[in-house]
């Protein structure tokens, strides 16, 4: 492999605790400039005194301009390479679950940078959001028809993460036919998953665990899911004795599915849909005197960039607010964050100024993160996002 990337003196300090990411700013231009390698290409990365330390694929043209594929600099990322990730995920979920359906890939955490692969059983969804991963999307096909075999593999390429690439949105089924409904299991409920037309992959796995949770409190109980998309929350509440449910979300097309998946589980006489954005429906649920005994608040991120922290904590402290106001004298509130620049502990301020707001008490009585099937990084802070808070609200 000819092309090189040489880092500054001490700057190969992170790539040594295990991160994987470089920055154009650490690589030594004169020594090996960037501009001179093609975008996506392959290279060998070295220490400043020549040493090296592994393979990154490069995009010249981006802040993170490297992500490191092996420590070992004598192989490339190739198919052979991507089929031993891919078992080694497997491996993995094959310990966790006994069934089908989960993240299979989840970028770094994975040691797979910049690749996302949800299973839904015999179907495969992928996100490819770097260049690099762009440029391997045929072996990425190959590898897991190797592994997998699969019904149908599709490319769900248009998260924002790619516009930053300045790649193209594509989605479409690459490999194999997809059926006609795309069917999953969590927490022993049924859903039918809109892997083409919905969010992100068509599903959020990474909340399975604080579904579960909440799934043993919610029995007997007037729940309002608020974001619902196609009812994760709210559909698993009804399916665990929730007297009624109220699914709020802003897209129609969501809550067609939140309606479908109720019909799936037998559930639609105990789930209503609102069409709604989600501030206003909160305050007009208020000012038609509704109440709540479990409010689930589950947002899209708030904080996309650090320069957003200001006005997402005090989008994230509104949103609680409004949301305790139709809680009942002892209600519970799940608030959710996939903002990775909100720290958990932010998160909990927001919650205490909402609660003492409305002069109420509270008390946090779950802290949940992403599920085991979106591993963290131990190098890379930023792929642990999710947060998810119980709390108690009373009076006294």
């Amino acid at each position: 492999m000819s092309e090189r990337l040489r880092l500054k003196k001490n700057a190969d300090r992170r790539l040594k605790a295990g991160h994987l990411w470089l920055y154009s700013n650490e690589i030594d231009i004169d020594e090996t400039p960037l501009k001179g390698i093609e975008p996506g290409a392959q290279a060998v990365v070295e220490a400043a005194n020549g040493k090296a330390m592994g393979i990154a694929y490069v995009n010249p043209h981006s802040l993170i301009c490297a992500r490191v594929v092996s420590r070992d600099a004598n192989v490339r990322l190739d198919r052979s390479l991507l089929v031993h990730r891919f078992n080694q995920a497997l491996a993995l979920r094959k310990r966790l679950f006994e069934k089908p359906f989960y993240r299979l890939v989840h970028g770094e955490g994975d040691l797979l940078p910049g690749l996302i692969v949800d299973r839904f059983d015999d179907v495969l969804v992928v996100q490819l959001n770097t260049l690099g991963m762009e440029h391997l999307g045929e072996e990425v096909v190959a590898a897991l028809d190797k592994v997998f075999s699969p019904r149908a593999i599709v490319f769900k390429n248009d998260t924002s993460g790619r516009r930053l690439e300045k790649l193209e949105h594509q989605v479409e089924v690459v490999q194999g036919t997809l059926p006609e409904q795309v069917l999953m299991e969590e927490n022993g409920v049924r859903f039918s998953v809109p892997v083409m037309s919905g969010q992100k992959t068509g599903w959020f796995f990474d909340h399975r665990a604080n579904r579960r949770w909440l799934n043993d409190l919610v029995a007997g109980k007037r729940v309002l899911d608020v974001f619902s998309y196609v009812g994760g929350w709210g559909v698993q509440a009804a399916a665990h004795g929730a007297s009624e449910v109220l699914c709020v979300d802003s897209s129609a097309d969501a809550l067609v599915q939140v309606a479908e998946n109720a019909v799936l589980n037998g559930l639609a006489g105990q789930v209503a849909v609102a069409e709604a954005n989600a501030f206003e429906a909160l305050s007009a649920l208020k000012a038609e005197g509704e109440q709540f005994d479990v409010i689930i608040l589950d947002p899209p991120a708030f904080i996309k960039k650090r320069k957003d922290i200001p006005n997402g904590e005090r989008a994230y402290s509104q949103l609680n607010r409004e949301a305790i106001r139709l809680l009942g004298r002892d209600g519970l509130l799940l608030s959710a964050s996939c903002s990775m620049h909100l720290a958990q502990e932010r998160l909990i301020e927001c919650v205490r100024g909402a609660v003492r707001h409305q002069d109420r008490h509270g008390q946090v009585i779950y802290r949940g993160s992403q599920g085991p099937d979106h591993p963290v990084h131990p190098a890379i802070p930023e792929t642990a996002y999710l947060k998810a808070l119980g709390v108690r609200v009373f009076r006294d």
